[in-house]
């Protein structure tokens, strides 16, 4: 076997197609075939059941494909490692965000980038929380940006900023005449939330002490937005609760409607994680100083950290 039937093997794993596997490795569909058919025969084992659709590996491929995995990171580190001593800086950077921070954030990076390390080529893939974590274990993104702490035992997590937890209460809502809003009082029926697969809505939850029954609810959305449900608010009784960036992006009639919690500080940690062998670390001090410097100081204390609010 060689480096090459590895690319490809983990390609088909990506992908599930070999059509498309075969279009992403700059190959024809038959050379791939050939390739993953010549390894399986070699090893004397099916990595790849093609009777599925769409196709799936056998449990030997699974673990196959996972030390295929390791073992390209691990090749690709030797060069890395020689740069990172040199400090040479160069190729590109594929750095995963979770959606409730990549909208007010990845406007601010690409900005910076392009204007203090062009030379370096930065890629931004929008991620959910779960997708960011497995896209690291397997290589498929370098980094990621996400609320924190996920205190998983393989990823390094290097806190950036933390950002306070604000009430959004509509105007058609009793509690829009209150200057800070108390948690007890809030009817956990008219919080608007994002959808389940958001690890903010985990913190809501949490800081709310939200135990949702859905009986006798008229209506119940669930948002893939921050901004859809600031809209939802706008025009609906209830509240909803946002992070500082987002508050901060608000029009000036909407921050008539922003309420801080009473007796509370609340915060989420926004982290840059990497692989614990991660090697580039020029590169990656690179990316925290294009989010440090997107963000306001006062959002980078440290002292905060103990009003994070956990996932």
């Amino acid at each position: 076997m060689n480096i090459q039937q590895l690319e490809y093997l983990i390609a088909v794993d990506n992908f599930r197609h070999f059509a498309k596997a075969a279009e992403v490795c700059c190959v024809t569909q038959p050379t791939l075939s050939m390739m993953i058919q010549k390894m399986e025969d070699e090893l004397g084992v099916k990595i790849f059941d093609r009777s599925k659709h769409p196709i799936e590996p056998t449990e030997i491929g699974k673990k196959i494909i996972e030390q295929a995995r390791v073992s390209l990171l691990q090749l690709k580190q030797i060069t890395e490692i020689v740069d990172n001593e040199k400090q040479i800086v160069k190729g590109s950077f594929i750095l995963g965000i979770i959606p409730t921070i990549a909208s007010y954030l990845v406007p601010e990076i690409l900005a910076r980038q392009q204007n203090q390390y062009s030379e370096t080529e930065l890629i931004l893939r929008e991620r959910t929380t779960t997708e960011l974590i497995s896209d690291i274990m397997k290589g498929v993104v370098d980094g990621g940006i996400l609320a924190g702490p996920l205190n998983h035992p393989d990823i390094e997590e290097i806190p950036l900023y933390y950002e306070k937890f604000y009430a959004y209460v509509s105007p058609l809502d009793k509690l829009h005449q209150e200057k800070e809003i108390d948690l007890s009082l809030i009817d956990i029926h008219n919080v608007w939330l994002l959808e389940n697969e958001h690890c903010l809505r985990g913190q809501i939850e949490r800081l709310c002490k939200m135990k949702r029954v859905d009986s006798n609810i008229a209506v119940r959305y669930e948002s893939g937005s921050i901004e859809t449900l600031i809209h939802v608010v706008d025009y609906n009784p209830g509240i909803t609760i946002i992070p500082e960036m987002h508050a901060m992006g608000l029009t000036e009639d909407q921050q008539e409607h922003l309420r801080p919690f009473k007796d509370i500080t609340a915060v989420r940690e926004v982290s840059l994680i990497v692989r614990k062998d991660y090697v580039r670390r020029t590169m990656l001090d690179i990316i925290k100083t294009l989010v440090k410097e997107s963000v306001p100081k006062s959002m980078q204390d440290p002292k905060l950290k103990e009003y994070v609010v956990n996932l």
